[in-house]
């Protein structure tokens, strides 16, 4: 039934698959589907364009224009942006997530009751994908399978790359332990130098607030005698 719509006859499947795959790294939070994205953005796009025609001056010219900008930038800010953002936060939740993890590994769990129990005492986003992970090995599929699945539905390499060590881990009956160490050495330094970087930012910030606020205000007191002289006479 979905094929049967008009996007699969507009857009090049490349495209459709494209923007499917971006909209599954974005959550369960995340309602719209591919076909009601592309049909969101093309009607957007036409009503961008007439908007323009009529209402700007030589909109006929400008109106091409502006429509193509709106299209190629709807998908950055509709879902490139709120990709990056989640990846952040389901790097930042990682560390924790896998600290219990290893914990629970450590006291001798094998790896899905080490999952199940890190799952119900951790309330996080990761935390939920990884327990619709479990559900679908309740309903049958393979530990590799779920996880698979679930690879899908994260935007972080890193997070990818240790649900490749417990995939392997699984199906090789590798020490996870040591590979999962190393993985959070990893998280918790990309996260300091983060910290780091967003503090040696703040000088450039705080002189961009100097500049628009502060400086405005003490202009305004240097001068309010010859405005207010001016203002009198």
């Amino acid at each position: 039934m979905k094929k049967q719509s008009v996007v699969y006859r507009i857009y090049p499947h490349r495209t459709i698959e494209r923007i499917d795959k971006k909209i599954k790294l974005l959550g369960p939070k995340y309602k719209y589907n591919v076909i009601t994205f592309l049909n969101f953005r093309s009607i957007m796009t036409i009503l961008v364009f007439i908007i323009c025609t009529i209402w700007v001056h030589n909109g006929y010219l400008y109106g091409p224009i502006v429509a193509t900008i709106f299209y190629i930038m709807s998908e950055t800010i509709l879902l490139d942006m709120p990709i990056k953002k989640r990846t952040r936060k389901l790097e930042k939740e990682a560390i924790f997530f896998f600290e219990v993890l290893s914990l629970a590994l450590e006291s001798g769990r094998n790896l899905t009751s080490a999952l199940t129990m890190t799952t119900k005492n951790i309330n996080s986003e990761l935390s939920m994908e990884f327990s619709s992970s479990l559900d679908e090995l309740k309903r049958g599929r393979s530990f590799a399978e779920a996880l698979s699945h679930l690879k899908e539905r994260i935007p972080s390499d890193h997070i990818n790359n240790i649900i490749f060590n417990l995939v392997e881990a699984s199906t090789f009956g590798n020490n996870i332990e040591v590979s999962l160490n190393n993985q959070l050495d990893f998280l918790r330094d990309k996260e300091l130098l983060e910290i780091k970087s967003e503090i040696g930012k703040l000088p450039t910030k705080i002189s961009i607030i100097s500049v628009i606020f502060f400086i405005p205000i003490i202009l305004l007191v240097i001068l309010s005698p010859v405005i207010i002289n001016f203002i009198t006479k």
